[in-house]
């Protein structure tokens, strides 16, 4: 974890010097306060709060180094939480059973809500942050309370366990990632009663918008089309490669890619969105 930690900080600190996203907002659009301040209240330009949702093995503050303050510069307020803990606690989170931590995730939402009275959220997640609340959203009664819902290295069929042990690799946590303290590696693997569950009819419900955004360099997500939604009225499915050749980001560089920073912003927003700039960008496949 320490190595990670030092490779994303490096890699943020080159594209805090390199991109222009996190724009100062205006008095009037900015909220009162930032990331994780409970008393914050949303500006009238965007109304809705966004709750952050990580990934599994990572924790909140990690996970969103570079998009919490992209978000927050530009007039929201933005939430997030370690959620699944287990035996490393906040350490790293989502490694419980994942049904278990959407229901936790629907009390997070609830607090978000009642701190900042907006009746509805916009979920920002990666990797596990998009399957965890596709399952509140479609099982939990979340849709009543969701917005937008944008994902990046979605999965929400599942991965190999050549993905999961990529992924323990990446984050020097073999032991938990493979199966010991880790329920929702388990729910992960393809036909698990989890993803039966998600999987008996379209993930996406009516309700909230749905973005996914995913990488064909993805090494973590095998196959990289797990993360592709059923077409509908309400879905949108993004495949980073189509709008930036130049973008060789594999699944836990997208966390700190400038490119998914400008697609959420523009999904968040679309009627304020801004034109799309191709920004060359790798994390050397991880």
């Amino acid at each position: 974890m320490a190595k990670l930690r030092t490779f994303l900080t490096v890699l943020l600190l080159s594209v805090l010097a390199s991109t222009t996203l996190t724009t100062t907002a205006s008095a009037g659009t900015a909220p009162s306060s930032g990331w994780n301040n409970w008393s914050c209240r949303p500006g009238a330009a965007h109304p809705e709060p966004v709750v952050l949702v990580h990934g599994m093995g990572a924790n909140h503050w990690d996970n969103f180094l570079t998009l919490a303050p992209t978000l927050r510069a530009n007039g929201y307020c933005v939430y997030s939480q370690t959620y699944g803990k287990t035996l490393l606690g906040g350490l790293a989170g989502g490694l419980a059973p994942m049904a278990d931590s959407a229901r936790e995730l629907g009390t997070f939402v609830d607090r978000v809500r009642a701190a900042t009275g907006a009746s509805k959220v916009d979920i920002v997640g990666h990797s596990e942050g998009t399957t965890v609340p596709a399952y509140y959203m479609k099982h939990l009664g979340g849709a009543a309370k969701v917005d937008d819902f944008i994902g990046f290295g979605s999965n929400f069929k599942g991965t190999t366990l050549n993905g999961l042990a990529t992924l323990a690799e990446a984050l020097k946590l073999q032991g938990l990632l493979t199966g010991v303290g880790c329920g929702a590696c388990t729910d992960y693997l393809p036909g698990s009663a989890f993803l039966t569950e998600l999987n008996d009819g379209p993930v996406a419900v009516p309700g909230p918008t749905y973005t996914s955004i995913v990488t064909r360099y993805d090494t973590v997500v095998t196959p990289y089309t797990s993360g592709l939604l059923a077409p509908a009225p309400n879905v949108t499915n993004i495949v980073l490669q189509d709008k930036c050749g130049l973008d060789f980001a594999g699944h836990l560089g997208l966390a700190i890619d400038p490119n998914v920073a400008q697609l959420v912003l523009n999904r968040l927003d679309p009627e304020g969105s801004k034109p799309f700039r191709c920004r060359p960008f790798t994390t050397l496949g991880i």
